[in-house]
């Protein structure tokens, strides 16, 4: 399921979508946690068509796969079938998601790309991935730890709908490295704001 909490992308963009998806879907027998792994299931057709060359549509199903997450939420809701299962569910798929798509990236950048140094591209597509993940689980860890989620500007720059769309972006016009750079150093400067406000005992970063 979506998170409660939508990023700046999600409430303004893929909501525009999902939402009359969730409608359709209602009068189906689709269940939530099915979207989830036809959301996953889009991310892992991200991968293939970045290892196959296909850089414009790898960048446009990754975002396809942001939208279709943020059905599931919206069809537990409609259909009464919110679970904490389903939340869990979706966030790992997320995950594995998000590692998916960013491998995909570098993959293709090393490949076809070759703006930078192979080493460097890896060591900066490995910063990227590692600095999603991490800032999905201080996300985590706040809901669990410090009674909310981070919120505000700055944890809306690294929110996933908008590293999604970022992906989007810079696969389309072709600037893998330059958008893996962009992401390697907005994710690992976010975690280490979220690990201050922490410390501080704060969730919130901003207007």
């Amino acid at each position: 399921m979506a998170l409660a909490y939508d990023g700046t992308v999600s409430r303004h963009l893929n909501r525009r979508l999902s939402r009359p998806l969730a409608r359709l879907l209602r009068r189906t027998p689709a269940t939530p946690n099915q979207v989830s792994a036809v959301s996953f299931g889009i991310a892992l057709l991200s991968l293939a068509l970045f290892i196959e060359g296909h850089n414009v549509w790898a960048g446009v199903a990754a975002q396809t796969s942001s939208v279709v997450d943020g059905v599931d939420g919206e069809l537990a809701r409609l259909k009464d079938m919110v679970t904490p299962f389903g939340g869990f569910f979706d966030a790992v798929l997320d995950r594995y998601a998000d590692a998916a798509i960013l491998g995909g990236l570098t993959y293709w950048s090393v490949t076809f790309e070759e703006r930078a140094a192979a080493e460097i591209t890896l060591v900066v597509g490995l910063l990227a991935i590692v600095g999603s993940l991490v800032l999905s689980y201080t996300r985590a860890r706040a809901e669990a730890s410090l009674g909310g989620p981070f919120q505000g500007l700055v944890s809306s720059l690294g929110a996933r709908d908008a590293r999604l769309l970022l992906v989007m972006i810079g696969a389309v016009v072709g600037q893998g490295f330059i958008l893996l750079a962009v992401l390697a150093v907005l994710t690992n400067l976010v975690i280490a704001w979220r690990v201050a406000l922490a410390r501080a005992g704060h969730g919130q970063d901003g207007p």
